[in-house]
């Protein structure tokens, strides 16, 4: 039985009070059992975050990671000094990452491979514009992702990993996805992992980065594949990132 986690990414918002108060919010609310909450503040708000949330259940993440461990990469931010604030997963290849600073395929699995080499979690994100699901290309876009992170991290990495199917088609463009299209998908990534590590595709946690807010987070978790969702504008808010939290222990 796959735990469901759900994942706040808070990008690029907040200040330091605002932080404190929707964590706080967060730890209080969070469901006790059935689901695993994560919240990902900015890098300058994690010690703020992590006081807010310390003795709760909510677990903490970076937005990012290097893919060195130190040197003259500047604004950059290693996996360790994540897991020294208490970080316990960091999103990667996020697709504001890939299609705003360009990070490649390649780049997006040096820095999985770090977080795990740092006894980290990568929540490794992958998915297909507009321009490739009307191609076709869905699932070739996200082989050759997922094939980039088994290349540097090996083929026992699911083990390791969350995956985050982020359809970049359907945020910020009026379509949407039907909780049967992600589901078809999901599948699909379980399959490709299957080929790979049987066990791992059994328990791998595959969760959805498309849209999830309070009025569609139970259909789309009572999908057999779907594991929980990485959640973006409905976790600004801490009623609304509790109401998936919910669906997703309900699942």
């Amino acid at each position: 039985m796959r735990t469901p986690i759900v994942a706040g990414n808070w990008k690029l918002n907040g200040s330091r009070q605002s932080a404190r108060d929707l964590a706080a919010g967060v730890a209080t609310g969070a469901p006790k059992s059935g689901v695993e909450v994560v919240v990902c503040p900015v890098s300058l708000h994690i010690p703020e975050v992590a006081a807010a949330v310390e003795g709760s259940v909510v677990a903490l993440g970076g937005q990012n990671a290097c893919e060195n461990e130190s040197g003259a990469f500047t604004a950059e931010v290693s996996s360790s000094m994540l897991a020294e604030f208490g970080c316990r997963y960091v999103i990667i290849g996020h697709s504001e990452r890939r299609s705003l600073y360009g990070e490649s395929d390649a780049d997006c699995a040096a820095r999985g491979k770090a977080v795990i080499d740092a006894g980290l979690t990568p929540m490794f994100c992958i998915g297909e514009t507009l321009e490739q699901r009307e191609s076709e290309e869905t699932i070739a876009v996200l082989h050759r992702q997922l094939n980039a992170l088994v290349e540097a991290a090996g083929d026992d990495v699911f083990g390791k990993c969350v995956i985050a199917y982020e359809p970049v088609w359907a945020i910020g463009t009026g379509k949407t996805a039907s909780p049967g299209q992600a589901q078809a998908v999901h599948e699909a990534i379980r399959q490709y992992v299957a080929g790979l590590d049987g066990t791992a595709a059994s328990s791998v946690r595959i969760i959805y980065g498309g849209s999830v807010k309070p009025d569609n987070a139970a259909e789309l978790f009572a999908q057999p594949d779907i594991d929980g969702g990485l959640i973006g504008g409905a976790a600004l808010k801490a009623e609304d990132f509790l109401a998936i939290c919910n669906a997703a222990a309900e699942k």
